[in-house]
């Protein structure tokens, strides 16, 4: 059975997990991943969700049987997500080819796209009837790399569900190679945008050299205990939409007027999480902003690479500094943080995951923040049109909930156009941010609740 925050109750019914081959014969062979696809911090699955409507023109039309069609013919030309990650020397990936396959679940559910609601957006209380972990298949090494779950709905809908090990791509990868998959569902013989391997672009330098700061590496001793813990977590998401936007603004100074919504958004975010949290004062907070860096390099990531091309820079500030400055004090800090992203700093990263063994970033009093607005999950197309919600599928990374946030494009029910923030927090401390964050959100507006309900609830 599976629940929705509206207690929606439904029941889904699976065919038993097969693996989809490649539809014609591929190299078996070992390919080396890039020193920024293989450090601790990305060797995990990243669950993905893409809710579509019936579509007229598509009547007696099986998305399943297209899907799976569509997945053996593009894994051809992606022919190593069909392979297998095995480790060398140093913990250095790589996939051998193996062409055994990707997992695929076939699956219908017996409720329709309309009984959702509204709110279609992560936390998906659901998650595990809609992309079923088959046991065995979870693991980073000699694993698939890729699992499908294509659940048909009564209403003539569906639900494309993924799980990628995050080690061979990151979002622009993995939107490349679901968009092929569209492709090739439309009726193409090839994707338009090339499949590019080529990892050793973004290698280290040989000798590898750290040239640049990288506190995201930092080793940081939890000495007070204050890594999230994980029992009597409260699972919410927020929408942003204009007027929200627009609210936080009149917190920006003047010389910082030129700072985009995800700067604003951030700062904003961290700023009411550390009050929420209510951390020592003399403690160290920070924020880490995913940024990518594909145009950084000269000549950029060629079109058509699908590995990892992002960085993790770090604004670390105590959080009595963060609390008690104003606004702007943060809004800084973020945006030196990613403007730190260049060239260089890329090989810096690379040298630094050669030389001190590929390490995790820096979790204890960290928050990380990706940006999913543009990366185009809904804009994927097996014949049933754009997708009307499609991304993260939960709000934490990794197996460390509490410490991510994904900036997911979304429309509300008034056809606003804005982004959804799921956030993880521990109950307590939830209460505390909605209030910090509701300070922030009505400059203009009398406490009122219409403006609680500019909030989408979702509860795990």
């Amino acid at each position: 059975m599976a629940s929705s925050p509206t207690s929606l109750l439904f029941k889904v019914h699976r065919r038993e997990p097969e693996l989809i081959k490649p539809a014609k014969p591929t190299p078996h062979e070992f390919k080396l991943l890039s020193d920024i696809d293989d450090q601790e911090g990305l060797r995990f699955h990243i669950p993905v969700m893409q809710f579509y409507r019936n579509n007229s023109s598509m009547q007696g039309k099986d998305p399943v049987k297209i899907i799976r069609e569509a997945l053996a013919k593009t894994l051809v030309f992606y022919y190593p997500f069909a392979g297998r990650l095995r480790e060398g020397p140093n913990r250095k990936l790589m996939v051998e080819c193996t062409g055994e396959g990707i997992l695929f679940i076939e699956a219908d559910a017996d409720v329709t796209l309309e009984q959702f609601g509204d709110a279609l957006q992560p936390p998906f209380p659901c998650l595990e009837e809609l992309l079923f972990d088959v046991p065995g298949s979870s693991g980073v090494l000699n694993c698939p790399l890729l699992l499908i779950q294509v659940t048909r709905l009564k209403c003539g809908g569906f639900l494309f569900a993924l799980r990628l090990n995050h080690t061979m791509s990151d979002a622009a990868g993995l939107v490349q190679f679901m968009a092929a998959v569209g492709e090739m569902a439309r009726g193409a013989n090839a994707p338009s945008v090339p499949a590019v391997w080529e990892r050793q672009v973004v290698n280290a330098s040989n000798p590898p050299r750290v040239t640049c700061t990288h506190r995201e590496y930092e080793e940081v001793a939890d000495t007070k205990g204050t890594i999230i813990p994980l029992d009597d977590m409260a699972h919410r998401s927020f929408f942003f939409g204009p007027s929200e936007m627009s609210a936080l603004r009149k917190f920006v100074p003047p010389h910082l007027s030129h700072c985009s919504s995800f700067e604003i958004l951030t700062a904003c975010l961290w700023k009411c999480r550390t009050i929420a949290l209510q951390p020592d004062p003399t403690e160290e907070m920070r924020i880490i902003c995913i940024v990518n860096a594909r145009d950084k390099f000269n000549p950029p990531l060629p079109r058509g690479y699908y590995g990892n091309g992002f960085a993790f820079p770090v604004a670390v500030a105590t959080a009595g500094e963060l609390s008690k400055n104003p606004f702007g004090y943060a809004l800084e800090l973020v945006r030196k943080a990613k403007a730190d992203v260049t060239e260089e700093y890329m090989r810096s990263v690379s040298s630094l995951m050669v030389i001190k063994g590929r390490p995790h970033f820096t979790v204890v009093r960290a928050y990380l923040v990706s940006d999913l607005r543009r990366a185009g999950f809904e804009e994927v197309d097996f014949g049933w049109g754009n997708a009307i919600y499609g991304g993260a599928a939960k709000g934490g990374v990794g197996a460390i909930p509490g410490v991510a946030s994904f900036y997911i494009p979304f429309t509300n029910k008034n056809r606003e156009n804005g982004v959804v923030v799921p956030f993880c927090l521990p109950a307590p401390a939830m209460e505390r941010f909605v209030k910090e964050l509701d300070g922030m959100l009505k400059v203009d507006q009398p406490v009122s609740a219409q403006t609680m309900s500019k909030f989408i609830v979702s509860s795990l």
